[in-house]
């Protein structure tokens, strides 16, 4: 297996709660996609899984190397899972096209006050 990228991303679960509290419509439509919400409104506690795809999607840009700061767009990458299975990435638009035929793993961590996620992309 040949590596193409490696990205690895930690979120302070509080504080990506604290925005999601501030500007909840605005925040979520910005970085989330309508699944990614609809999974994560069901959690008794909510907040440590959007943390974690909050993480999934920095991670993903980094080992992608284009970053989040124009170059993608973070709905074009929706993290895909149930937390009872693996997850893993679904990407689209710029991102896909980037991307190609690439593989990409992904594992997700979190206690309630971080989340994290390593994204490794094969060639």
């Amino acid at each position: 297996m040949a590596v193409f990228g490696v990205g690895i991303d930690l979120v302070n679960v509080g504080r990506l709660k604290a925005v999601l509290e501030r500007h909840p419509e605005r925040f979520r439509a910005r970085i989330f996609t309508e699944s990614e919400v609809a999974f994560c409104e069901t959690l008794g506690d909510k907040y440590p899984s959007y943390a974690g795809r909050f993480a999934a999607k920095e991670a993903f840009s980094k080992a992608l190397g284009t970053g989040l700061r124009g170059a993608i767009g973070w709905n074009e990458i929706e993290v895909l899972d149930n937390e009872k299975t693996r997850p893993t990435i679904r990407v689209t638009g710029r991102a896909a096209a980037i991307l190609g035929s690439r593989k990409v793993h992904l594992s997700i961590s979190h206690l309630s006050d971080y989340a994290t996620a390593i994204v490794v992309i094969e060639d």
